[in-house]
């Protein structure tokens, strides 16, 4: 019966998300996190977000949850995730994929951004590029991985890992859970009047 299956699954997801919340290191570097989008915001800077596949979904997420909006009306933030396939395309055809986010860094920005990079295996090769070119420009770096990795952990500011067994389903089941407990605390931060009773 495909009952079993699906509580099978759902089960593999409770318990990736217990050993996160059992997590203090992963919790401490989730506050810290917030912490420098917070700091970025404040100095009018911009957010940029970045990933792969799946993870280029949840960067895409993470981004327009803060240009538009995420539980309640406010504000907008100054978020983007490098996703325009013009600029994609045109990079990985000319000078290669490994480039495709480093490229845009590169083009657009500026010391005080921040650069939120998603890789759940922590090897991708152009998450890594970006990551350097991000530091090297003066922006504050946050690493989201399923799997700690001393190359990328080295060229962040913040490394978030959160483990969550052989397979990246499971891990950007908690990634998306990091992204929005992000959009959160930066919201309670700016617009406290949202997490009020009545909001």
């Amino acid at each position: 019966m495909l009952i079993q299956h699906i509580k099978a699954s759902l089960g593999e997801a409770h318990t990736a998300l217990e050993k996160l919340l059992a997590n203090q290191q992963a919790l401490t570097s989730i506050e810290r996190a917030a912490g420098l989008l917070i700091e970025c915001f404040e100095r009018k800077g911009r957010v940029y977000s970045c990933g792969n596949g799946g993870s280029m979904c949840d960067a895409m997420h993470f981004a327009e949850e803060l240009t538009g909006r995420y539980r309640h009306d406010r504000a907008a933030l100054d978020a983007v995730a490098i996703s325009d396939p013009g600029h994609i395309s045109c990079v990985g055809n000319d000078l290669g994929y490994e480039y495709v986010f480093s490229r845009y860094i590169e083009a657009h920005g500026r010391a005080g951004d921040c650069l939120l990079a998603l890789s759940t295996s922590g090897t991708s090769k152009n998450i890594l590029a970006a990551a350097r070119a991000a530091k090297s420009q003066g922006l504050s770096v946050i690493i989201l991985s399923g799997r700690q990795s001393s190359a990328l952990e080295a060229l962040s500011d913040v490394y978030i890992c959160t483990p969550a067994g052989s397979f990246a389903d499971r891990v950007q089941e908690l990634h998306i859970k990091v992204l929005h407990i992000l959009i959160e605390l930066v919201e309670r931060h700016f617009f406290p009047a949202n997490y009020q009773p009545s909001a």
